[in-house]
């Protein structure tokens, strides 16, 4: 039985690790933050994503120590590969993960990656970076394979194991090796792609589809109210249809949908090739926090609202997750700014020291948000939808004002007199 690594322990790594440690494997789960290792070996995950019983398996150990991987023969890199500033890939991260794998390998090891990375990005770049850390030889000494990770954070449903997974190898005896090793976890089995550039497109090219569908959304959002037309009753309409995809308009932040579709953008342009339709998706998507903003300055000033006090609520990047990477709340937040307003914000899930540190944003408690002239639901977290209006009215100076419910979650029967509703 194969000796695991997992390199890298956030909403990927972690449940690759426990899978692994439930089937008794022995897992090595590696991470470079020291606080991070120190909360799992305390049966602590603050994503959320895993419960602490899975996290003292007998065969599961957790690391900051790079000296503990030599242990392992089959390594998965699990790092994320964000953007820059500038929208082009960042493969920091990975590079680093490379060269610290590099120095624990041997003779016969395997190396799967599943972060997310343009086609050839693991043999152009992973590889390179392996060989100079072990002075060894792909190919000869070592294979390299990839699988696209899959991960839906928050998704109870769809679980590392219960996601068809696709595999690629270097050679066919390392495809064969992978797909055994993920096979014996993945219950609902393993699809072989026919070389690593494919499986490495195929996990850009998923994460692109959907973010072009949601800009569509979005887009068909916005002529929606130019005809004064509810968005929500036209997609309702639609979708009686048996082959209509139930996609809705929102804010795209996180670490796969707004962020997958630069690194295929990044090769394309590379390769000589201009992606229109892929970018123009982004334009439109990358643009909603703005014109959320927008919309509720505008209702204000025809509320003849005085002041510009406004609350925001959530800053993760989805619902019901305490993540707030690429959070496109944050647009919303800096568009009111812009405006003069004045915003408070409140989220339940967020860690306050990773808000400011990330955006510079100062997070509220619920008791120390004064009554606003309006309130956007950003982010539906169950736990505002529980309480409803009630809790929104609640927020709003004298129970009167404007409301913008981004997802169209609240219940648009019961919208109380004295409320102006904006739904995407």
């Amino acid at each position: 039985m194969r000796r695991i690594a997992v390199v890298g322990l956030g909403y990927v790594g972690l449940p690759v690790a426990v899978a692994f440690g439930r089937a008794d494997y022995s897992v090595i789960g590696f991470d470079i933050n020291a606080e991070r290792v120190r909360d799992l070996e305390a049966g602590k995950d603050a994503t959320r994503e895993i419960d602490p019983s899975d996290l003292n398996h007998k065969t599961l150990r957790f690391t900051s120590d790079p000296a503990h991987l030599r242990a392992a023969d089959f390594f998965i890199v699990t790092v994320p590969t964000p953007i820059d500033d500038a929208r082009r890939p960042n493969l920091a991260a990975l590079l680093k993960a490379s060269m610290t794998v590099g120095q624990a390998l041997k003779s016969g090891d395997i190396v799967v990656y599943e972060s997310t990375v343009y086609p050839g990005a693991t043999e152009e770049d992973c590889v390179p970076a392996l060989e100079r850390a072990s002075g060894l030889k792909a190919g000869t000494d070592f294979t390299v394979g990839y699988s696209p990770e899959r991960i839906n954070p928050g998704d109870r449903s769809h679980r590392f194991e219960t996601i068809k997974k696709v595999v690629a190898g270097q050679n066919e005896r390392t495809l064969d090796i992978v797909a055994e090793v993920y096979g014996s976890v993945v219950t609902a089995g393993i699809h072989k792609a026919p070389s690593i550039r494919v499986a490495e497109a195929a996990k850009v090219i998923e994460n692109t589809q959907r973010d072009l569908n949601i800009a569509l959304m979005n887009e068909l959002s916005a002529i929606c109210h130019l005809l004064d037309i509810d968005t929500s009753d036209v997609l309702s309409a639609a979708q009686t249809k048996w082959n209509f995809l139930p996609f809705t308009p929102g804010l795209v932040g996180g670490h796969c949908i707004g962020v997958d579709p630069y690194y295929l953008t990044h090769r394309a342009e590379k390769a000589g090739y201009h992606p229109e339709v892929i970018l123009a998706g982004r334009r439109i998507n990358d643009g909603v926090g703005q014109r959320v903003a927008r919309e509720c300055i505008r209702r204000l000033m025809r509320n003849g609202s005085k002041s510009k006090l406004v609350t925001v609520l959530g800053l993760t990047f989805k619902e019901n997750v305490p993540d707030i990477r690429n959070s496109r709340v944050v647009d919303i937040v800096h568009e009111l700014n812009s405006f003069g307003a004045s915003v408070q914000l409140h989220d339940p899930l967020a860690s306050p020291a990773d808000a400011d540190h990330e955006y510079g944003i100062k997070l509220a408690e619920i008791d120390q948000l004064e009554p606003a002239e309006a309130v956007i639901l950003a982010v539906p977290h169950e736990k505002y939808l529980k309480s409803g209006w009630p809790f929104i009215l609640s927020l709003l100076k004298d129970a009167r004002g404007v409301v913008l419910d981004v997802k169209s979650r609240l219940d648009r029967a019961k919208t109380p007199p004295g409320v102006v509703l904006w739904r995407l």
